[in-house]
């Protein structure tokens, strides 16, 4: 067993209380975190997408700003504004909402084009450039977004390259009966959310991520990730293939999956898990499929052998 099982083990268990029959979508998103990567939450308004984000920030011990997208968000509300002060007869630049360990951007697709775009460079760069000046953001630095179906009224596509910076999208969906049964009879899972405990500091979280870089990761399993980027590319799936942004993803998001399995190596296992929400979002099925992107990949797991 590695050293940091006991610890993970308490951090899932912990969120296990507050989003109730949903341990795969949980043990998802804390491996996204592990592996230094952004996460998108995507279902229908009040499946529990921001108490998730909530739960997620207050058990990883990290300081945390919320921002509710809206039409009219403008992309300094996010970075900041520099304000003239006359005692000080100079501009004072006053930091916005990103400069934060994690940002919870809700309802992230209800902002306009612009302003979504605004998060690009401090997703990629860890970094936001405000009037000419380059800043850095906290470390580590997470983006938390939370999107509605692009069927609902007022939202706006994310553009593919703000797509393709989230290392997983996840849906919660509804809950079975037994685990709706439980949240109707408890503690409204919000305010569960602002009592939990942080069971993580900074410096622990970056050992765990030094442990998910440790995980082995075979030849033979790197010829199985190459199959499955290859098929993405072949036109019989999708539009388009993956990049290899993320195909590195893939095998960052396997390793932190097997770290939370209890293993110092990727198993093919781990890569299928974490496919569809790795890669999905990145995806366009071809028009006669028939079916989503997420489906979509599930069928390509199942067809292509592990060599």
């Amino acid at each position: 067993m590695l050293v940091a099982q006991p610890k993970l083990k308490s951090l899932l268990n912990q969120l296990n209380t507050v989003i109730v029959g949903k341990s795969a979508q949980v043990q998802d998103c804390v491996a996204c975190l592990l592996a230094g990567g952004h996460l998108l939450i995507e279902d229908v308004p009040g499946v529990g997408k921001t108490t998730l984000a909530h739960a997620l920030a207050r058990t990883f011990g990290l300081q945390f700003s919320r921002v509710q997208f809206t039409a009219d968000l403008m992309p300094s509300d996010l970075s900041g504004v520099s304000v003239y002060e006359r005692g000080r007869e100079a501009f004072v630049f006053h930091p916005g909402p990103v400069f934060a360990q994690i940002l919870l951007a809700d309802e992230i697709n209800r902002a306009s084009p612009k302003t979504q775009s605004a998060l690009l460079e401090a997703m990629e760069e860890k970094q936001v450039t405000v009037e000419g000046a380059t800043r850095p953001l906290p470390t580590p630095f997470f983006v938390i977004a939370t999107q509605n179906p692009m069927d609902q009224l007022g939202t706006f596509a994310l553009p593919e390259s703000q797509l393709d910076r989230f290392l997983m999208r996840i849906s919660l969906g509804y809950p079975d009966r037994a685990a709706e049964r439980v949240l109707l009879g408890g503690q409204d899972p919000r305010e569960r959310a602002n009592t939990l405990d942080s069971l993580l500091t900074p410096h622990e979280l970056q050992q765990l991520q030094q442990q998910v870089l440790q995980i082995h990761v075979s030849d033979p399993l790197l010829d199985y990730v190459q199959d499955l980027v290859a098929a993405t590319r072949s036109g019989r799936w999708f539009l388009q293939g993956l990049s290899p942004r993320a195909g590195i993803a893939i095998v960052r998001a396997a390793k932190a999956q097997a770290l939370l399995s209890g293993r110092d190596y990727v198993a093919p296992d781990d890569v299928q898990a974490i496919l569809p929400q790795t890669a999905a979002h990145r995806l366009v099925p071809v028009g006669d499929a028939g079916r989503g992107a997420v489906e979509q990949v599930r069928a390509m797991i199942d067809a292509v052998p592990l060599s």
